[in-house]
């Protein structure tokens, strides 16, 4: 097959629609890259299971569509990835069964479509997490049929490695770290919550870590249900521990507005976090200093300007730590999968700030936002040295989709 740079069409698949704070950080810098290289003319399709959320942030053209798929998605992807020439996998939890299993199968069914229909595929800035054995197996057999895998993490790439996926892979840093060009609004925090400005706003990004993963199941409670037919693993025990956990945090709000005279602001990184974060301000005596900010109301281009307006972040959410770290906003990360163990460990603070949810204890997390609240100026020093290098390899992931196009172009013009 030989290609026409200007009449390429390309196919993004990831988790799109989703009212994803990070996922929508991550496409519109991919868009732009895939303009870079295939030209201003390429056709892009991005396929979505909610086509208006999708829309609040993608505007469609004659060169950028978006594609409705239903809930069962197996033959609308397979006919997707049959009329594209080229597949992006631009999903960040990839190669991961943490969130879903179901969502691992549609990157690897994409895989495994691509290469027989002879489409390049690349995974674009992704990452690898935990996974079942069969899960592993799974993604040793499809992955290392993708053309070229580029992670976030060296921590990825070892275990990808280790499982033994034979593509070829490679290093870089998450698309996110480039979606500065998007970024409007820099004062919006201040303009929705001015009273909070003079003593600065207090963030926490949190998550209900016991309602995942996501399974599929033809009937279940309206409310666990994700997208039918697909259910959160809520039980009676799971609620249980999550209001327990959701107190962890509650407390150290109050805490931190009666020692430090701060504001709390709950970010909500995706819509499905809002549970979670009504259970915890419900907890929260000092109610009229907390906040919640969802994506369910602001874009990724205004939850980036609040996070970036934060005196201090705790975080469950990788995209709140990746999107916060240009301000140098000191951040402990409370991890639910590998993803913000990783990074943690990347920018060298893993053992330092980094823990474990199922190993988080009220004393530890107070003890350790005192102790960074007390060195502030050099935790955010830090944090910012950091940015700037994760952009520098950020850069890279563009150089890369353009020399191995260049590649395939030369491979196929050699066959034909």
């Amino acid at each position: 097959m030989k290609y026409n740079k200007e009449a390429t069409s390309v196919l993004l698949v990831g988790y799109n629609g989703a009212n994803n704070t990070g996922s929508e950080a991550r496409l519109l810098p991919i868009i732009e890259d895939v303009r870079y290289v295939f030209g201003q003319n390429c056709l892009i399709t991005i396929p979505s299971l909610n086509e208006k959320n999708l829309r609040r942030y993608i505007i469609e053209s004659p060169t950028l569509k978006i594609k409705p798929i239903t809930s069962i998605f197996y033959f609308s992807l397979r006919k997707l990835v049959k009329e594209h020439d080229v597949i992006l996998l631009v999903e960040g939890s990839c190669y991961m069964d943490t969130w879903s299993s179901v969502l691992l199968k549609a990157f690897l069914w994409a895989t495994q479509w691509a290469y027989d229909f002879g489409k390049p595929c690349i995974a674009y800035a992704v990452d690898s997490g935990h996974l079942s054995e069969a899960n592993a197996r799974s993604v040793k057999k499809q992955a290392s049929k993708t053309g070229l895998i580029i992670l976030r993490t060296q921590a990825a790439f070892n275990r990808l490695k280790k499982i033994g996926v034979k593509a070829p892979i490679e290093v870089t840093a998450d698309t996110a770290f480039c979606f500065d060009s998007k970024l409007k609004n820099k004062g919006l925090l201040w303009d929705i919550w001015p009273q909070a400005k003079e003593n600065g706003v207090f963030g926490m990004a949190l998550l209900d870590p016991y309602c995942w993963p996501v399974r599929m199941r033809l009937l279940g409670k309206k409310e666990d249900c994700y997208r039918w037919p697909y259910y959160f693993s809520r039980s009676s025990k799971s609620s249980a521990l999550a209001k327990e956990f959701s107190n962890i945090f509650s407390s150290e709000a109050d805490r931190i507005i009666g020692k430090y005279k701060k504001n709390v602001a709950i970010i909500c990184m995706e819509s499905v976090d809002q549970r979670f974060a009504e259970q915890t301000l419900k907890n929260i005596k000092n109610k009229k200093a907390v906040r919640i900010f969802s994506s369910n109301e602001f874009n990724a281009s205004e939850m980036t300007s609040i996070l970036r307006s934060l005196s201090f972040l705790i975080s469950m959410r990788y995209h709140a730590c990746v999107l916060s770290m240009k301000a140098g906003v000191p951040t402990i990360g409370v991890a639910h999968d590998l993803r913000i163990i990783d990074l943690f460990d990347d920018i060298g603070i893993g053992e330092e700030l980094c823990f474990n949810y199922k190993n988080l204890e009220k004393s530890i997390l107070t003890t350790r936002v005192d102790h960074v609240i007390g060195h502030r100026d050099s935790y955010s020093q830090f944090m910012l040295k950091s940015y700037r290098s994760h952009l520098i390899r950020a850069n890279r992931n563009r150089k890369l989709l353009e020399d191995f196009i260049a590649r395939t172009w030369r491979q196929t013009e050699t066959i034909g």
